[in-house]
């Protein structure tokens, strides 16, 4: 792999993604050739799988590895095809990102770079020493992993109007994404919400509660919002809740004051803006389903729905409404 596409590799291992921009993938043009009668279909999928092996071949006289390399490939080899759909999807989805945020121009934060590593600006990103720090044994195996989603993605970027979008993501929604109004300052056509399907026996801490006394959670909400009276038990700080068609809080009603779920979310350092909230005479607490700001595709829910037979290109369909994939440009 080339220098970019070796860079922008890592950004998976932060649990991210990965993206790669090199050629347009072999695997295309087979599929091209079965639409147009010059191949059959039984004979491109038996060019698909000298593919993969290919792929294995070079992942074998080309890639760094800290354990045998039988032992690596072996790897992906028990890596079940509805795992790596959704990895396709997430390398995908990542490269779209950088993409997209290229054509936006450079940012005052870094007018010298097209892209930094600071997650509230660009994406996050994880050296591979921390990542074989913090992985161990199952970096090797899952590095190889994540070489072949790239290559087997090779190139492809969700396109809406023929540009690559804004391809966000998040780890797990509960039962719907957000639509982009519902987190940021407007609405973008291909960034609607849309059903999701993990759950709790799906996901890892999908349901978290929290709990903060009085104390607490006075000091943070009149740090956020210091115009605010905050008189008595908590129990008498909170009025009316209102839910956006996600099932997000939108607003809460607190002192008189409407504050949006987005930014109690923040305020008290919540996995989602998707809660309840109950209040006594000596604490604040809130009970939160699923993790991250729900637009765009989810983790955890591509993974779901590659067990359900989708492909990585029909999972970014799925979340990102009305894309084509096609070649970065």
């Amino acid at each position: 792999m080339d220098q970019l596409s070796d860079g922008i590799r890592k950004l998976i291992l932060a649990g991210i993604g990965a993206v790669a921009a090199t050629k347009e993938k072999s695997e295309v043009i087979l599929d091209e050739l079965v639409k147009k009668g010059e191949l059959t279909v039984e004979q491109g999928k038996v060019l698909n799988e000298e593919l993969k092996h290919n792929i294995k071949d070079a992942i074998r006289e080309n890639v760094t590895i800290v354990t045998p390399p039988d032992d690596v490939i072996s790897a992906v080899d028990s890596l079940s095809d509805e795992q790596l759909e959704a990895l396709k999807a997430q390398a995908a989805a990542e490269r779209t990102y950088v993409y997209y945020q290229l054509a936006q121009g450079r940012k005052d934060a870094h007018p010298d770079a097209d892209f930094c590593t600071d997650h509230t600006c660009c994406s996050a990103y994880l050296s591979e020493t921390a990542a074989k720090e913090k992985w161990a044994a199952d970096f090797a195996p899952w590095n190889t992993r994540v070489v072949q989603a790239v290559a087997d993605t090779d190139g492809l970027v969700a396109l809406y109007d023929g540009e690559p979008i804004l391809a966000v993501f998040h780890s797990s929604s509960a039962g719907r994404t957000a639509a982009a109004g519902d987190v940021w300052s407007g609405d973008l056509p291909y960034l609607a919400s849309v059903a999701s399907p993990e759950s709790a026996d799906t996901v890892p801490n999908y349901y978290s509660t929290v709990t903060f006394t009085a104390a607490e959670a006075k000091d943070r909400l009149l740090a956020a919002h210091p115009e605010i009276k905050l008189t008595g038990a908590p129990e008498t700080w909170f009025g009316a809740v209102t839910e956006n068609d996600s099932g997000r809080v939108e607003t809460v009603s607190v002192a008189g004051t409407d504050i949006e779920g987005t930014e109690m979310r923040r305020i008290f350092s919540l996995r989602s803006a998707c809660f309840t909230l109950t209040a006594d005479a000596e604490s604040v607490t809130f009970r939160v389903t699923g993790y991250g700001h729900g637009v765009g595709m989810s983790q955890y829910g591509a993974e779901q729905l590659a067990k359900a037979g989708k492909t990585w290109q029909e999972i970014l369909a799925w979340y990102y409404t009305g894309v084509t994939i096609g070649p970065a440009g």
